[in-house]
């Protein structure tokens, strides 16, 4: 029944983040934009350059502000990685890697009975 749900909720999630995959890539884009912008206005010596670095600085500001659909896309990323991480735990106490620790914990399930 969990592995029910849990598929469940990476299906949602899953198209969560194929519906806000574009977004995502305008986000790097912009904040790319951005660094470059502010690695360039550090490095001028010019005010002219300056107020040209800064006007790029704030117009990449304002696209990554309206990316903000990518911030669900990238939560959506983040479930998924939870839920496939969830997936391989398994809940029954029988199953080991160690051939002697199934032995003992069905020996003891055997005394019990």
């Amino acid at each position: 029944m969990k592995k029910i749900g849990l598929f469940i909720a990476g299906a949602i999630a899953a198209i969560v983040l194929i519906a806000n995959l574009g977004s995502i890539v305008g986000l790097l884009i912009s904040l790319l934009v951005l660094y470059f912008s502010f690695k360039q206005f550090v490095k001028s010596d010019k005010k002219s350059k300056k107020w040209f670095w800064g006007i790029v600085g704030l117009i990449a500001l304002s696209v990554s502000a309206a990316n903000v659909p990518a911030i669900l896309g990238l939560i959506a990323a983040y479930v998924l990685y939870l839920i496939f991480n969830n997936w391989k735990k398994s809940n029954d106490p029988y199953v080991s890697d160690d051939p002697f620790t199934n032995f003992e914990n069905q020996w003891e399930s055997l005394k019990r009975q």
